[in-house]
Protein backbone atom coordinates (compact mmCIF):
# COMPACT_ATOMS: atom_id res chain seq x y z
CA UNK A 1 0.00 0.00 0.00
CA UNK A 2 1.37 3.45 -0.78
CA UNK A 3 0.93 6.02 1.76
CA UNK A 4 -1.57 8.05 -0.47
CA UNK A 5 -3.51 4.93 -0.79
CA UNK A 6 -3.10 4.84 3.04
CA UNK A 7 -4.13 8.44 3.63
CA UNK A 8 -6.94 7.76 1.33
CA UNK A 9 -8.08 4.75 3.83
CA UNK A 10 -8.02 6.73 6.71
CA UNK A 11 -7.68 6.38 10.21
CA UNK A 12 -8.12 2.50 11.46
CA UNK A 13 -8.59 1.38 7.39
CA UNK A 14 -4.50 1.59 6.94
CA UNK A 15 -2.65 -1.85 6.39
CA UNK A 16 -1.20 -3.21 9.23
CA UNK A 17 2.72 -3.97 7.18
CA UNK A 18 3.24 0.09 7.22
CA UNK A 19 6.13 1.69 8.73
CA UNK A 20 4.41 2.56 12.54
CA UNK A 21 3.50 -1.14 12.76
CA UNK A 22 7.34 -2.29 11.41
CA UNK A 23 8.76 -0.09 14.16
CA UNK A 24 6.22 -1.50 16.43
CA UNK A 25 6.94 -4.97 16.12
CA UNK A 26 10.87 -4.19 16.54
CA UNK A 27 10.18 -2.60 19.81
CA UNK A 28 8.47 -5.81 20.68
CA UNK A 29 11.13 -8.09 19.48
CA UNK A 30 14.00 -6.08 21.27
CA UNK A 31 12.80 -6.50 24.46
CA UNK A 32 14.05 -10.74 24.91
CA UNK A 33 17.42 -9.13 23.25
CA UNK A 34 17.43 -6.17 25.81
CA UNK A 35 16.50 -9.08 28.82
CA UNK A 36 19.41 -10.98 27.72
CA UNK A 37 22.16 -8.32 27.34
CA UNK A 38 21.23 -7.80 31.08
CA UNK A 39 21.72 -11.25 31.71
CA UNK A 40 24.82 -11.82 29.92
CA UNK A 41 26.73 -8.78 31.62
CA UNK A 42 25.42 -10.47 35.10
CA UNK A 43 26.62 -13.97 36.01
CA UNK A 44 25.49 -15.04 38.67
CA UNK A 45 23.02 -11.58 38.86
CA UNK A 46 25.70 -9.00 39.64
CA UNK A 47 26.26 -6.81 37.02
CA UNK A 48 29.83 -6.45 35.68
CA UNK A 49 28.53 -2.87 33.88
CA UNK A 50 30.41 -4.27 30.83
CA UNK A 51 29.88 -4.06 27.49
CA UNK A 52 26.77 -6.35 27.47
CA UNK A 53 25.30 -3.83 30.07
CA UNK A 54 25.80 -1.06 27.52
CA UNK A 55 24.10 -2.95 24.60
CA UNK A 56 21.46 -2.92 27.31
CA UNK A 57 21.41 0.42 27.63
CA UNK A 58 21.71 0.77 23.05
CA UNK A 59 18.91 -1.68 22.88
CA UNK A 60 16.30 0.17 25.49
CA UNK A 61 17.37 3.88 23.70
CA UNK A 62 16.45 2.39 19.98
CA UNK A 63 13.56 0.85 21.81
CA UNK A 64 12.26 3.93 23.40
CA UNK A 65 13.30 6.17 19.94
CA UNK A 66 11.30 3.67 18.24
CA UNK A 67 8.05 4.47 20.87
CA UNK A 68 8.32 8.07 19.26
CA UNK A 69 9.09 7.57 15.87
CA UNK A 70 6.08 5.30 15.31
CA UNK A 71 3.78 7.41 16.96
CA UNK A 72 4.66 10.95 14.50
CA UNK A 73 4.95 8.71 11.92
CA UNK A 74 1.28 7.38 11.95
CA UNK A 75 -0.40 10.66 12.97
CA UNK A 76 1.65 12.65 10.16
CA UNK A 77 0.86 10.11 7.54
CA UNK A 78 -2.69 9.25 8.48
CA UNK A 79 -1.61 5.60 9.26
CA UNK A 80 -2.93 4.92 12.77
CA UNK A 81 -4.77 1.52 12.38
CA UNK A 82 -6.60 -1.03 15.07
CA UNK A 83 -3.04 -3.01 15.36
CA UNK A 84 -1.22 0.06 16.58
CA UNK A 85 -3.45 1.05 18.87
CA UNK A 86 -3.34 -2.26 20.73
CA UNK A 87 0.39 -3.07 19.90
CA UNK A 88 1.52 0.11 20.73
CA UNK A 89 1.18 0.01 24.46
CA UNK A 90 1.73 -3.69 24.53
CA UNK A 91 4.87 -3.19 23.34
CA UNK A 92 5.64 -0.01 25.71
CA UNK A 93 4.67 -2.35 28.86
CA UNK A 94 6.69 -5.29 28.12
CA UNK A 95 9.69 -2.92 27.37
CA UNK A 96 9.44 -0.71 30.86
CA UNK A 97 8.02 -3.74 32.59
CA UNK A 98 10.97 -6.15 31.44
CA UNK A 99 13.35 -3.35 32.29
CA UNK A 100 11.65 -2.96 35.78
CA UNK A 101 11.73 -6.53 36.76
CA UNK A 102 15.07 -7.19 35.49
CA UNK A 103 16.73 -4.25 37.65
CA UNK A 104 14.75 -5.43 40.74
CA UNK A 105 16.42 -9.40 40.02
CA UNK A 106 19.67 -8.04 39.94
CA UNK A 107 19.00 -6.27 43.30
CA UNK A 108 19.78 -2.78 41.62
CA UNK A 109 16.00 -1.50 42.17
CA UNK A 110 13.60 -2.18 45.18
CA UNK A 111 11.26 -4.68 44.24
CA UNK A 112 8.14 -2.57 45.78
CA UNK A 113 8.95 -0.04 43.62
CA UNK A 114 8.63 -2.05 40.46
CA UNK A 115 5.22 -3.84 41.91
CA UNK A 116 3.86 -0.74 42.13
CA UNK A 117 4.67 0.86 38.55
CA UNK A 118 3.02 -2.87 37.54
CA UNK A 119 -0.05 -2.71 39.28
CA UNK A 120 -0.59 0.73 38.11
CA UNK A 121 0.12 0.11 34.93
CA UNK A 122 -2.07 -3.23 34.30
CA UNK A 123 -4.90 -1.70 36.28
CA UNK A 124 -5.13 1.55 34.26
CA UNK A 125 -5.02 -1.04 31.29
CA UNK A 126 -8.02 -3.60 32.96
CA UNK A 127 -9.90 -0.31 33.90
CA UNK A 128 -10.45 0.98 30.27
CA UNK A 129 -11.53 -2.67 29.17
CA UNK A 130 -14.18 -2.11 32.49
CA UNK A 131 -15.17 0.83 30.72
CA UNK A 132 -14.88 0.44 27.09
CA UNK A 133 -18.31 -0.27 26.39
CA UNK A 134 -19.38 3.41 28.35
CA UNK A 135 -16.57 4.99 26.21
CA UNK A 136 -13.14 5.84 25.63
CA UNK A 137 -10.79 6.62 28.86
CA UNK A 138 -7.95 8.38 26.45
CA UNK A 139 -4.33 9.06 27.67
CA UNK A 140 -3.87 12.39 30.10
CA UNK A 141 -0.98 14.89 30.29
CA UNK A 142 -0.35 13.44 33.34
CA UNK A 143 -0.29 9.75 31.75
CA UNK A 144 2.34 11.24 29.42
CA UNK A 145 4.48 13.06 32.13
CA UNK A 146 4.56 9.81 33.79
CA UNK A 147 5.73 7.75 30.79
CA UNK A 148 8.88 10.28 29.97
CA UNK A 149 9.47 10.47 33.72
CA UNK A 150 9.62 6.80 34.03
CA UNK A 151 11.44 6.28 30.65
CA UNK A 152 14.41 8.52 32.00
CA UNK A 153 14.62 7.24 35.31
CA UNK A 154 15.02 3.66 33.90
CA UNK A 155 17.29 4.65 31.19
CA UNK A 156 19.42 6.19 34.23
CA UNK A 157 18.98 3.24 36.30
CA UNK A 158 20.47 1.25 33.55
CA UNK A 159 23.69 3.36 32.95
CA UNK A 160 26.45 1.72 34.75
CA UNK A 161 26.93 5.09 36.62
CA UNK A 162 28.70 3.50 40.03
CA UNK A 163 31.34 3.11 37.80
CA UNK A 164 32.42 6.40 37.06
CA UNK A 165 29.98 9.06 38.93
CA UNK A 166 28.64 7.39 42.23
CA UNK A 167 26.70 10.89 42.86
CA UNK A 168 24.76 10.07 39.55
CA UNK A 169 23.06 6.94 41.23
CA UNK A 170 21.00 9.33 43.67
CA UNK A 171 20.06 11.37 41.04
CA UNK A 172 18.72 8.28 39.41
CA UNK A 173 17.01 7.14 42.38
CA UNK A 174 15.16 10.61 43.25
CA UNK A 175 14.23 10.60 39.43
CA UNK A 176 12.77 7.06 40.00
CA UNK A 177 10.92 8.20 43.18
CA UNK A 178 8.97 10.87 41.17
CA UNK A 179 8.36 8.66 38.69
CA UNK A 180 6.53 6.20 41.18
CA UNK A 181 4.59 9.95 43.06
CA UNK A 182 3.34 10.83 39.51
CA UNK A 183 2.10 6.88 38.26
CA UNK A 184 0.18 6.51 41.60
CA UNK A 185 -1.60 10.22 41.49
CA UNK A 186 -2.10 9.44 37.53
CA UNK A 187 -3.64 6.06 38.62
CA UNK A 188 -5.80 7.79 40.77
CA UNK A 189 -6.30 10.13 38.38
CA UNK A 190 -7.90 7.30 35.90
CA UNK A 191 -9.86 5.59 38.73
CA UNK A 192 -11.76 8.60 39.04
CA UNK A 193 -12.43 9.02 34.95
CA UNK A 194 -13.16 5.37 34.84
CA UNK A 195 -16.21 5.58 37.60
CA UNK A 196 -17.12 8.70 35.94
CA UNK A 197 -16.94 7.85 32.11
CA UNK A 198 -18.76 4.65 33.95
CA UNK A 199 -21.60 6.49 35.17
CA UNK A 200 -22.01 8.78 32.87
CA UNK A 201 -23.02 5.90 30.17
CA UNK A 202 -24.91 4.56 32.53
CA UNK A 203 -27.02 7.39 32.89
CA UNK A 204 -26.99 7.65 28.86
CA UNK A 205 -28.16 4.42 28.67
CA UNK A 206 -31.15 5.01 30.94
CA UNK A 207 -31.99 8.08 29.30
CA UNK A 208 -32.07 6.01 25.62
CA UNK A 209 -34.33 3.30 27.25
CA UNK A 210 -36.49 5.86 28.30
CA UNK A 211 -37.09 7.74 25.28
CA UNK A 212 -37.82 4.28 23.77
CA UNK A 213 -41.48 4.38 21.57
CA UNK A 214 -44.10 2.24 24.12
Amino acid sequence: MTSTDATAAGPGRAGVWNLPNILTMIRIALVPFFVWFLIADAPGLRSEAGVWRWAAVLAFAVAIYTDKLDGDIARSRNLVTDFGKIADPIADKLLIGSALVMLSVLGELPWWVTLVILVREWGVTALRFFVIRYGVMPASRGGKLKTVVQTAAIFLYLLPLGSFAPWLVWVAFAVMMAAVVITVWTGVEYVVEALRIRAKGKLQARNDEGQEPA
